[in-house]
């Protein structure tokens, strides 16, 4: 299985490029951050003609993440665990589902600065549930 992650910042910005590199370098997955669009604004079809399968988990703007995945995805989760106030859309993780089922996590780690301020305290807050996250995933033992 072929595996790729790519900082478009901006689905618009790369809708021309994506495409082109996915045909060109043929990726089984590929995890997408910074996509700044909402769900219903992500180009699927874009995609979906290239015969990928698309999850997103968008926010208008800015942030955002999305798995695209030629085979099928099972137990698509958007969002990190451990804050349900958390509007910001930096996780996505699902099951690619094959010969042996694989779980994918992509996400978009928040930048953090000026440190010392709030943004330094949300990033730390949120690798810390990250590392639950991790750690959940860990003790299920799954490939």
């Amino acid at each position: 299985m072929k595996l790729a992650t790519f900082n478009i910042n901006g689905i618009k910005a790369r809708i021309d490029a994506l495409p082109a590199w996915l045909v060109e370098a043929e990726p089984d997955v590929v995890c997408l951050q910074e996509i700044k669009s909402v769900d219903d604004a992500f180009p699927r079809a874009v995609f979906e003609a290239l015969g990928y399968r698309v999850e997103t988990h968008g926010q208008k703007g800015f942030n955002g993440v999305a798995i695209l995945s030629k085979l099928p995805l099972s137990d698509i989760r958007r969002g990190l665990p451990g804050d349900p106030a958390d509007e910001q859309a930096r996780w996505i993780e699902a099951v690619v589902e094959g010969a042996r089922p694989l779980r994918i996590c992509g996400l978009y780690l928040p930048n953090g600065n000026p440190a010392p301020g709030p943004k330094y305290e949300y990033k730390l807050a949120w690798m810390a549930r990250m590392e639950a996250r991790v750690r959940d995933l860990l003790a299920l033992e799954e490939p």
